[in-house]
């Protein structure tokens, strides 16, 4: 596919729309026809190839040129920060391009709009200049979103650093690189100023971090570890869910049994690709859901279940999605030090993983 000015799109995913800002005959980069506000381009993922009708050589020009929503020092910005790449290596605002070039970038993002300071403890494992590292507690949404808008990871950091964030990302997510959902507990990393946010997007965007999570299953896989490599799109009855789709992304997951119990495992689990939910869908899709996992088949455990009991009235063992961001390792955005953070498992997952020992031992 090719845009109106001979440049060919690629990879339909990352493509915003198939119009893209077009020049005037004179190469000004005056915006002629695209419809597309800054608003609705704003922080998005492009890659396309430069066409033969290459009216202005240097990276920056030409940027302003396809994208004049945004401001020269803008896009000058982005390319120093290191947010744009040519054929797959940063490049200077001053870099000649050639017809044929691949061009992929990410373009500036939203204004960030007003946040609410709020007094939320952060367990933090890590901090310096460029980054902080949490482990992140469970029942806590990482940023506002529609119905909520207070009570977020956001708004304890945005209290932590009265403002001092990155301010890339999409609005209420200053700093965020990556998310954890709602209840899952364990390693997060925030970019402390923009250039940090660049790099480490790279690095996720690129998957060259790996993230190594903990659960507890139902069941105990046939295998005692091996990969799921299963595309994940939005579930076509409930569009909150995610499902195993013939026609949705490509999602690689790997898992490892490190524990195995009567009825329940304790697995390892490592990410290749992060879609949304995806290591929940996947080991639903393996018919070993994660225990409290309602969404996807996972139930909640009670005591007087796991003791071979007779039903009573009890208070679940574990009473959210027993899953855990045990460890991610990174490079550094400003040394490009490899380093791996660890979280420790928390104590409710801590507590059934032992009652499991104590209760559920295979020949027990």
């Amino acid at each position: 596919m090719v845009d109106d000015d001979g440049n060919e799109l690629l990879d339909e995913e990352q493509v915003v729309g198939e119009e893209l800002p077009r020049l005037d005959g004179d190469g000004s980069g005056i915006d002629l026809e695209c419809d597309q506000t800054q608003e609705e381009l704003a922080g998005q993922e492009l890659k396309f190839k430069v066409g033969q009708n290459l009216k202005f050589r240097r990276l920056d020009k030409y940027l302003v040129g396809r994208f004049s929503q945004f401001s020269r020092s803008k896009l000058q910005k982005l390319i120093k920060e290191q947010g744009v790449n040519v054929n797959d290596h940063p490049s200077k605002p001053s870099h000649k391009l050639n017809p044929g070039d691949i061009i992929d970038l990410i373009l500036p993002p939203k204004v960030v709009r007003e946040l609410i300071p709020e007094d939320i403890p952060l367990n933090i494992i890590h901090e310096d200049d460029d980054i902080i590292v949490l482990n992140k507690q469970s029942n806590l949404i990482v940023h506002p979103a529609r119905g909520y808008k207070n009570g977020t990871l956001v708004n304890g950091l945005v209290y932590y650093f009265r403002n001092n964030l990155s301010s890339v990302g999409e609005d209420y997510r200053p700093g965020i690189v990556h998310r954890l959902d709602r209840n899952t507990t364990g390693v997060m990393v925030v970019a402390k100023n923009d250039t940090a946010h660049w790099k480490l997007s790279r690095q996720f965007q690129e998957r060259t971090t790996k993230k190594t999570y903990m659960a507890i299953v139902h069941g105990v896989p046939e295998l005692d570890g091996d990969m799921i490599n299963a595309p994940i799109g939005v579930n076509p009855r409930v569009r909150e869910k995610m499902a195993v789709r013939a026609d949705g992304k490509e999602s690689v997951s790997f898992y490892e049994v490190q524990e195995a119990f009567q009825g329940y495992s304790f697995v390892k689990l490592r990410l290749k690709t992060g879609r949304t939910h995806q290591l929940r869908v996947h080991m639903s899709y393996l018919r070993h859901p994660i225990v409290a996992d309602d969404m996807y088949g996972g139930k909640v455990v009670y005591p007087w279940q796991l003791e071979n009991r007779e039903a009573a009235v009890e208070e679940p063992v574990l009473a959210r999605v027993a899953l855990h961001a045990w460890r991610l390792k990174i490079k550094h955005p400003a040394t490009d030090e490899e380093m791996e953070f660890v979280a420790d498992l928390p104590g409710d997952i801590q507590h059934l993983l032992d009652e499991l020992r104590k209760w559920r031992k295979i020949g027990q």
